[in-house]
């Protein structure tokens, strides 16, 4: 049975004072309520290496526990930490194991495609926008290259490149 609130804060106080027998019966109570708090949220297999590592990070951090405070809601917040740095584990490990094959084949037919999409929409507005949205946001000019380079004031090229993405906005919305 899993001890209530004021048992477990009562045995944490105790073996904060070196009570070697209420630590144990603390780590009993601590593993049977980290079982129930994992069951529901990992794969069985998974489960007893999470709860030995919250119970390692229990043992390690038991002397940050602060006695005015309810000792379950220290207890979840370091089970939770624990299942978070799990899970980034787990799935960085499911990462790693992607093989080449599984890799999509380069190919330039997306990109193709999407210059085509954009120069049909280009035609929709002014040169002066279509050219400077394609210096700053495609090719990656700054607003001052742009402007030096197609004879515009700043202040200008950030105008016609608000201007023209909005058209380009409700040319979108539009077609949809």
């Amino acid at each position: 049975m899993i001890a209530d609130e004021k048992t477990l804060a009562r045995l944490m106080v105790s073996s904060q004072k070196g009570d070697q027998q209420a630590y144990t019966v603390l780590l009993t109570e601590v593993q049977l309520w980290l079982e129930r708090y994992f069951r529901r949220r990992c794969p069985p297999a998974q489960l007893d290496d999470l709860v030995q590592e919250v119970m390692m990070a229990v043992h390690n951090k038991r002397a940050t526990y602060d006695t005015d405070r309810p000792f379950l809601p220290w207890l979840a917040a370091i089970a939770r930490y624990r299942w978070v740095d799990h899970l980034r584990k787990v799935y960085r490990n499911a990462e790693e194991g992607l093989e080449d094959y599984d890799a999509p084949e380069d190919s330039d037919e997306e990109a193709v495609l999407a210059r085509l999409s954009l120069e049909r929409m280009f035609v929709h507005i002014p040169d002066k926008q279509s050219d400077v949205i394609e210096m700053v946001k495609i090719e990656g000019l700054s607003i001052r290259e742009a402007a030096t380079r197609s004879g515009q004031t700043e202040s200008a090229v950030k105008v016609n490149i608000h201007r023209g993405l909005k058209k380009l906005s409700a040319l979108i919305e539009k077609a949809e």
